[in-house]
């Protein structure tokens, strides 16, 4: 697994000269690396809980190795790939950096940019995160917003250090201006109160779902893919696991549910494919 390679010393290295394109390209880049290197340490935990789990409990039923070992594999299928994705992420730098020292010594101008532009970013809203919403594609991202009124969607409620909270809310409005839904949660829980409950959220913490009458639109997730799901029988989303591929677009997911588990194993449980979405990064439950 990696170390942080963090914004602030790539920003170092931006004195060696280069456009500002590159510059940034560099910092957006390193910046996912830093992403990468937390999911991966979030990895390591969840696949050192599944060992201590074993040999804590050599003798399990069938049942429960089959599924302590199906959860095992996602978790090392997911290691590979965030290790694959950070392979790719170095090789990029690396390349960013040598064009840089190529193009020979910088300014005093460029680093004073740099630094500029760093404080910009971190004044911007996350909702103009530019991984999520390009500039090109702003015009087009705000009229899909608009046009999701009236329907169902995830949004994340609430979020601290520990922990995000995703539910199924409404979309009653969106305001172009803001940038910034309205949303209904029109089945709240036993301890909030018994009114509806509205919200005000940025787009960042909305993920529209599949449409229910056109599977074919909808993202295909394989086995052993962590995604974001509706607990079955709740309005609530959780992390899961895909169980297994599907042979239909159209076909439930089987998935199993993070800290889901029933006489020491976890169950798969069937979730129809409009209830399921990808995992935000940086996801905490």
């Amino acid at each position: 697994m990696s170390s942080s390679v963090g914004g602030g010393g790539v920003g170092g290295a931006g004195g060696g000269g280069g456009g500002g394109a590159d510059i940034a390209s560099l910092l957006e880049k390193a910046k996912e690396l830093d992403q990468l290197r937390k999911e991966q340490d979030e990895m390591v935990t969840e696949i050192n809980k599944m060992h201590k789990k074993i040999l804590s409990s050599p003798e399990m039923p069938d049942k429960t190795v089959d599924a302590t070992l199906l959860r095992l594999r996602a978790l090392y299928t997911r290691a590979k790939e965030l290790c694959e994705s950070e392979v790719s992420a170095s090789s990029a730098l690396v390349g960013l950096l040598d064009g840089l020292l190529q193009s020979g010594a910088s300014s005093a101008a460029q680093r004073k940019k740099i630094e500029v532009g760093e404080q910009k970013k971190k004044r911007m809203k996350s909702d103009t995160d530019p991984t999520r919403f390009s500039s090109a594609s702003m015009r087009s991202q705000l009229d899909q917003a608009t046009n999701l009124k009236g329907e169902q969607v995830a949004a994340k409620v609430k979020s601290d250090e520990e922990k995000d909270e995703w539910v199924v809310v409404k979309v009653i409005h969106f305001d172009k201006e803001m940038k910034e839904y309205e949303v209904l949660d029109e089945e709240p829980g036993d301890d909030e109160e018994s009114a509806q409950k509205k919200y005000k959220l940025p787009m960042s913490d909305i993920i529209p779902f599949p449409k229910k009458g056109d599977p074919s639109s909808a993202p295909d997730f394989v086995q052993g893919r962590q995604v974001l799901a509706v607990y079955p029988g709740t309005t609530a989303l959780y992390r899961a696991t895909v169980a297994s591929n599907r042979k239909r677009k159209s076909d439930d997911y089987l998935l199993l549910f993070d800290d889901d588990e029933e006489d020491g194993s976890l169950p798969q449980r069937p979730v129809p494919f409009y209830r399921v979405v990808p995992l935000p990064e940086g996801h905490r439950q």
